[in-house]
């Protein structure tokens, strides 16, 4: 029993038609889910206009403004007396934020604007967030001014609005060195402490829609809102499981651990421009700052108004958007849909074998097998990436975030349909097509089910699927039926031919239609995660893509010749083979897309030596000027983070802000320290030889602020300790060492730029800094012995 689910005349020209189909509902998808249109200056007062906003990101966004710098103040005063002159209450809060990660306590002297509005009849506070610092190597014209300047937009359309509720702006400072801002806001201020419903805009990329794609726990009420508010909704539910996969946090994250409930925004393509200098005016799209706008803007009006108390819920809800219409359903129906599904598949299983297309065992083999394209395609397209880091190692700097990738993107979905034929063409005459078919959709089904136990946001993009495809598979063995129990011995007239083919169109119909939801849900999630994750974890697309392809194989089986058939995956690998040089050539680095490269400035303080140092995997000609080994002997101890640094001699920078490290005193296993950097830096790291347990900081007129510390640092020194944002007059620390009598201290005092070195010659366009955050610092060190005891 090794038959096909149904077939049809002209089977090939049938199978290219379908696909045709289902190609033309990728593309519909993918252009129901573009951004909006930028509004000019003229648009009615009531409405957000981008070019309004815009004019407030060319007073402040055109510099690099990282925590603690000169422009981050100038940013700071500028938005304050924005906010000011619209009417609100305005209150800066200085106070100290903390972070910890493996191994390192980050703090930072941060100063969060907070504005108010008080409302007519408040049943709870609305508070919308955004971050006005940037990273060090960009104005973050996106990341996040943008959202900084939608809400002062924001503000300007509200004016003369009496809402019910109380109005909270946050504009938090230090989220790019571990959401500082956000920290302390919840921490210290009254209004962090009491709560409410928060609304945070982010950006990773420079362009592409708003996407809401996060919310705190039990999010109904809030979901409903957004989706009858917002004119023009994007984002899903699976948007959120994904986001817990990666190595990210936003000011949402410690908000909504402490109590605050919302929803997190952010636009995510053009994300090779993301924390570099092209993060910039130039590049941001004028329709993604519309849309950030308009949907704060209606946001802000629902919430505004709107019964607080009565958002809350217990559940919540599934969200995602398919042809143009969001569709929302309680997280319970999560597991009956997933079990829906497999009792579709396995009733599709039961109707095949009674039809005597397929054999348990066959179907068995099938099913367990199954797993093999989906392995084999997320191995095939990480391959690929280590392919393009290794003939291109400048790509290893930009994470997978390439700016051209459409040629890579193109090859992962070729790889993904490769490593679908080398499972099925050779199976396909040992078990048969309809075996084939049916097994692969136990794994959509099967997955579906894993999903609503762990990830339930993210069950639907599988679970329906599954089902619609069961549904028309049982649909078009059911017509096969009708054709086959009626013909008699004395052979198939003429009507009877047409009744045939009209029955064959209807099963071609029904395996198409059941297909659909596949076409729909599965390749913009590909799309989202090649977006989000880039080629470097391209594994994850590629898998998806395969899932795609396991659920529409029975018209990929239309589509492939009965003879010759190895003659499909090689035209495929030649075809993957091919499109790789013709993105690198494609994807070269020119003045409109940059380079990436890596530099930094150390210099022992006590022996005056100094040395360029960068972590490029391949140094450029420009880097190459000053770099032209791997000797890190010269490098003060502590220092080196890698163990394939390049590095150069360099002279000695006069005037340099160097660290001063004074003892203040020690009980048992903790000692406090006083830092100060002489002539101001903006920042000062501690790395200390020994593991550390626990940090305190404090500076002049600020609450002391402790954390714990667990694990390591990798491939340098295992503790350290940040400061961001110092003061002029220094810092307090407090770390505690266990278990050590004595260690050594290396301080780095950190200042933004290298144009103070001498014989330093700027980047040359086309090539600029690198994301890492030791970049384009002058670090000048000193190295401590320190008595933890005694």
């Amino acid at each position: 029993m090794t038959g096909k689910l149904f077939d049809v005349p002209r089977r090939a020209l049938a199978g290219l038609c379908a696909l045709l189909a289902l190609a033309g509902v990728i593309m519909l998808t993918a252009m129901a889910d573009s951004t909006m249109q930028p509004l000019p200056a003229s648009a009615p007062d009531g409405e957000f206009s981008a070019e309004r906003a815009l004019r407030h990101l060319e007073r402040f966004a055109t510099e690099p403004r990282p925590i603690g710098s000169r422009a981050g103040e100038r940013a700071r005063d500028y938005l304050a007396g924005q906010l000011r002159a619209a009417g609100l209450d305005v209150r800066v809060q200085r106070a100290i934020g903390a972070n910890t990660s493996a191994g390192l306590a980050s703090f930072g002297q941060v100063d969060n604007i907070v504005a108010t509005a008080k409302g007519s009849d408040p049943t709870g506070t609305v508070v919308i967030a955004a971050h006005y610092d940037s990273a060090a190597m960009g104005p973050g014209a996106s990341d996040d001014a943008a959202a900084v300047a939608a809400m002062l937009e924001t503000v300007r359309a509200l004016k003369g609005t009496a809402l019910r509720n109380d109005l909270v702006l946050l504009m938090s400072d230090g989220e790019e060195d571990g959401v500082l801002g956000a920290e302390a806001f919840v921490r210290e201020h009254p209004l962090g402490r009491a709560g409410g419903v928060l609304l945070n805009w982010e950006a990773r990329g420079v362009s592409g829609p708003s996407l809401m794609f996060q919310t705190s726990r039990n999010n109904a009420g809030l979901v409903e809102t957004f989706v009858d508010a917002v004119p023009h909704p994007r984002g899903d539910s699976t948007l959120g499981e994904l986001y817990r996969l990666l190595p990210n946090n936003t000011d949402f994250t410690p908000m909504a651990e402490s109590g605050f409930t919302g929803m997190n925004f952010a636009y995510i393509e053009g994300s090779s421009r993301y924390h570099t200098a092209d993060d910039s005016l130039a590049h941001l799209d004028r329709g993604s700052l519309q849309h950030h706008g308009s949907n704060m803007l209606a946001l802000t009006r629902a919430l505004g108004d709107a019964d607080l108390g009565a958002l809350s819920a217990d559940h919540d809800l599934t969200y995602f958007r398919i042809f143009g219409t969001m569709v929302t359903y309680p997280n319970a129906l999560v597991w009956p849909l997933a079990g829906l599904a497999a009792v579709a598949v396995a009733g599709l299983a039961v109707l095949a074998r009674r039809r005597r297309l397929l054999s348990l065992p066959r179907l068995a083999v099938a099913a367990v097998s199954g797993v093999v394209p989906l392995l084999l395609a997320a191995a095939l397209a990480q391959g690929l990436w280590e392919v393009l880091v290794a003939w291109r190692p400048a790509y290893d700097g930009m994470g997978g975030l390439l700016h051209r990738p459409q040629a890579f993107q193109a090859a992962v979905v070729v790889l993904a349909a490769l490593a679908l034929l080398c499972w099925y063409l050779p199976l396909r005459r040992r078990l048969g097509p309809a075996a084939l078919a049916v097994g692969a959709l136990a794994w959509p089904a099967a997955l579906g089910l894993l999903c609503a136990q762990v990830a339930p946001g993210m069950s639907y993009v599988l679970t329906l699927p599954a089902l619609f495809c069961a549904l028309g598979g049982t649909a078009a063995i059911l017509l096969r039926g009708s054709v086959v129990d009626g013909r008699t011995g004395e052979g198939v007239g003429a009507a009877r031919q047409v009744a045939a083919f009209q029955v064959a169109a209807f099963q071609m119909t029904a395996v198409t239609l059941g297909a659909v939801m596949a076409a729909a849900l599965l390749p913009a999630l590909a799309r989202t995660a090649f977006d989000g994750m880039g080629l470097a974890l391209g594994g994850v697309p590629a898998l998806v893509l395969a899932v795609f392809g396991l659920t529409v194989l029975p018209i990929i089986e239309l589509c492939l010749p009965e003879r010759r058939q190895s003659l499909v995956p090689l035209a495929a690998a030649g075809l993957a083979v091919l499109l790789v040089p013709v993105g690198l050539a494609r994807d070269g680095f020119d003045p409109a897309n940059p380079l990436r490269t890596h530099l930094a400035y150390v210099m022992d303080a006590g022996t005056r030596t100094a040395s360029w140092v960068s972590a490029d995997a391949e140094p450029p000609a420009w880097t190459r000027r000053y770099v032209s080994g791997h000797d890190t002997t010269p490098l003060p101890p502590g220092y080196a983070r890698g163990t394939s640094l390049w590095t150069g001699r360099a002279p000695a920078a006069p005037g340099a802000a160097e660290p001063r490290v004074t003892v203040l005193g020690r009980d048992g296993d903790t000692v406090r320290l006083r830092v100060t950097t002489g002539r101001a830096a903006r920042s000062v790291t501690l790395r200390v030889e020994r593991p550390i347990a626990a940090a305190t900081a404090t500076a002049d007129g600020m609450t002391p602020v402790s954390v714990d510390v667990t694990g390591v640092r990798a491939n340098t020194w295992p503790g350290e300790i940040r400061f961001r944002g110092l003061p002029g007059t220094g810092a307090e620390i407090a770390l505690r060492v266990p278990g050590a009598d004595r260690f050594r201290l290396t301080a780095v005092a950190e200042t933004d730029g290298l144009q103070r070195v001498p014989g330093f010659v700027p980047r040359p366009k086309g090539v600029v800094a690198a994301t890492r955050e030791d970049g384009d610092l002058v670090a000048v060190t000193r190295t401590y012995e320190i008595s933890a005891k005694g």
